[in-house]
């Protein structure tokens, strides 16, 4: 079920999902003109239009947020800043991504790699959706060339994150120590990239 609000001059397609076994509501921004609730199939669109208004202030600053990190045509990001293709006459930006990390990666893999004791079997590049670098069982890593959008300090913890990977294959309380000895402020890096994320 869909239906319009206006939010402070913003009009907002909202879809309204009732189904059958939710217990709780959920709201969720899709994009700057577009919300999505769903909930019991009780909740009316009244019960929804109630729910904008209370969550008017968040919907409202989310709404900012998305329409800040929308670029323009034409602009793309490039370690963290706003960049113009045009300036650097790229046709396609995912090779200019992938080029351009083989740059920086294996400089801070050597770097990272002497004072950890701790050596990759090879280092690879590709494009994933969610993950940003990972570490198999034969200790090859892997590192997503998307991460030249991202403030280099990212990709920083990135490698050391990794690299910690060859000694525990896993998030434990010892990987994390490891961690934090080379990279002592990873919890906010990991805080502030979860922002630029969103």
């Amino acid at each position: 079920m869909n239906f319009n609000i206006i939010l402070e001059a913003c009009l907002l397609n909202v879809e309204l999902q009732n189904k059958k076994h939710i217990k709780h509501c959920y709201l969720r921004i899709i994009d700057k003109n577009s919300l999505q609730i769903k909930a019991n199939r009780y909740f009316s669109i009244d019960d929804a239009k109630a729910l904008i208004s209370r969550k008017k202030s968040w919907i409202l600053e989310n709404i900012k947020n998305i329409e800040d990190k929308t670029l323009e045509d034409g602009v793309f990001l490039f370690l963290g800043e706003k960049k113009l293709l045009n300036d650097y006459k790229i046709k396609n930006l995912d090779n200019f991504y992938k080029r351009e990390i083989e740059k920086y990666i294996p400089i801070f893999v050597e770097n990272y790699s002497k004072l950890m004791d701790l050596y990759p079997t090879k280092i690879s590049y590709r494009k994933n959706k969610r993950t940003w670098g990972s570490c198999n069982y034969k200790d090859e890593l892997s590192f997503n060339y998307l991460l030249m959008k991202y403030p280099i300090y990212v990709m920083e913890y990135i490698v050391v994150h990794e690299l910690a990977h060859i000694k525990y294959k896993n998030h434990s309380k010892d990987f994390w120590n490891l961690v934090e000895k080379f990279c002592s402020n990873y919890k906010r890096i990991e805080r502030d990239f979860k922002v630029l994320l969103h």
